[in-house]
């Protein structure tokens, strides 16, 4: 399905830009036009980790203008593996911190915004309200069903993804104009065990295929703002990093769902919830 540009035109690129982003903008179809609704764009990246590290230096290279990050944890050794925007000296930073010093060396041309802190129904729809487009790159169920329903009632696209052990999944959910997480998973798992079973903690994940994901989504990202290309709406791409084969699994909104309208208190969504207690 294609869409619209979810971003209008910013105003005219100076030289450096436009010689900065040249490969960019020689793309046919891409040209200037794209690169400026990119420059005027405000993507918010949910976690700074697996997912959130390529999606974040990939976005600040493509120029996107402005670029939020949540993220409450700090960087610990082993996050190192895989979460490639932090380094061995930013063990004991905040991962939102470390995340925006990281965008501001890679690109001075775009603005990189931290918000240290765990992502909750009382502060969800106020911190998304200020963008454009929201990238849930989080390995809870509980911070994932959060993100979809705050991005549901705000009316944004969420850029979705997953890893575990070799395996990536990204996806575009956007209740606007099709299927959304609930779609895909109705519920959460019923307990913090079964949830922790799955993550990468326990089950393990190769870091390669975090940056296959991540690069995924920053292009979903980029055909979003743009108007460009073909979004994975309705689509769910599945890439096998051991065989390298990719393939796509349709998604499709469910028979009598109900739209999302409020955002339960945490202690409500265990029908959604599945988080560590501090989550």
């Amino acid at each position: 399905m294609h869409l619209p540009p979810l971003v209008e035109p910013g105003p005219p690129l100076g030289n450096v830009a436009i010689e900065r982003y040249s490969r960019s903008i020689a793309m046919p179809g891409f040209g200037l036009v794209a690169q400026r609704r990119l420059a005027a764009a405000r993507v918010l990246v949910v976690g700074a980790g697996g997912l959130g590290s390529p999606v974040l230096l990939a976005l600040a290279a493509a120029g996107v203008g402005t670029i939020g990050v949540i993220d409450g944890d700090v960087v610990e050794l082993s996050n190192l593996q895989r979460q490639s925007i932090h380094r061995d000296e930013d063990i004991g930073r905040g991962k939102a911190a470390s995340a925006v010093a990281a965008i501001e060396r890679a690109n001075p041309l775009v603005t990189a915004v931290a918000h240290p802190l765990r992502l909750d129904a009382a502060n969800a729809l106020e911190v998304l309200g200020g963008y454009d487009l929201v990238v849930d790159g989080t390995d809870r169920y509980a911070s994932r069903f959060l993100v979809a329903d705050a991005a549901a009632i705000a009316g944004l696209p969420v850029v979705w993804g997953a890893v575990s052990q070799q395996h990536a999944q990204v996806s575009v959910l956007w209740e606007a104009h099709g299927p959304g997480l609930r779609d895909l998973h109705p519920s959460a798992p019923l307990t913090e065990a079964e949830e922790l079973a799955g993550s990468c903690a326990e089950a393990g994940v190769l870091g390669a295929v975090c940056t296959i994901a991540g690069g995924q989504m920053a292009a979903e990202v980029v055909k979003l703002v743009t108007g460009l290309g073909e979004p994975l709406l309705g689509r769910i791409l599945v890439t096998d990093a051991w065989t390298a084969r990719s393939y796509e699994v349709p998604l499709v909104r469910a028979p009598g769902r109900a739209t999302v309208t409020e955002l339960a208190p945490e202690p409500e969504r265990r029908e959604l919830r599945a988080s560590r207690r501090d989550g």
